[in-house]
């Protein structure tokens, strides 16, 4: 079995710089330079990562997997939050929606990568770390499209709900959604993610 550390150096860490740089990076193109100016927009880890969301809470949740003691392959994690000013965007609405699908995007096409990458690897250990950075990418993607703040998928929000309801939205502040998710996974709510995460994997050819 790959070892954790391996795990963690080569697919955890990169597939969540990556999803931070692809908020930056989208930001920055779409008009607003804060990230930029703070240093963010850089795939150097050690400008994004967060000691508990990079490496405990990721941790906590693939030692389960890795013992057997569940299938679920729904692990994520968080990196320090890329700032950027909504009221430099050029279109706030529909550009908010934007900056934050592009990290889910961005885990998608590393799991498309690393997917194709599956052709031409025979090496065992090497199949295996490609197996699981599709679906841990995979796994951060469909978990972050949440519509649930803070995942990215409350961007969809932004973009589809008039002003009224969103501001009951924007109401909910993150420590309460991180909570709702909780709840949700304890309950098994989120069950169905697993189904998504192993039909996209199927349909990369893994």
């Amino acid at each position: 079995m790959l070892t954790i550390a391996l795990i963690f150096v080569s697919v955890v860490i990169p597939a969540i710089v990556l999803h931070e740089y692809a908020h930056a990076w989208a930001a920055d193109r779409l008009g607003d330079g804060t990230a930029r100016r703070m240093g963010r927009l850089t795939v150097n880890p050690l400008k994004h990562i967060d000691p508990f969301g990079t490496v405990i809470l990721p941790l906590l949740l693939y030692v389960p997997y890795a013992m057997g003691w569940t299938h679920s392959p729904i692990i994520f994690g968080f990196a320090k939050p890329v700032p950027f000013n909504p009221a430099r965007l050029r279109s706030p609405r529909r550009d908010i929606m934007l900056v934050r699908l592009a990290g889910p995007l961005m885990n998608i096409l590393i799991a498309f990568v690393f997917a194709k990458a599956l052709l031409f690897v025979q090496y065992p250990p090497a199949h295996d770390l490609a197996v699981t950075a599709v679906l841990l990418n995979l796994g951060l993607a469909v978990f972050n499209m949440l519509p649930i703040p803070p995942l990215d998928g409350s961007g969809i929000l932004y973009a589809v709900l008039p002003d009224r309801l969103l501001g009951l939205v924007q109401r909910l502040d993150n420590f309460t959604g991180v909570i709702i998710v909780f709840a949700m996974l304890n309950l098994g709510w989120l069950d169905f993610l697993n189904v998504i995460i192993y039909n996209a994997a199927h349909g990369m050819g893994v």
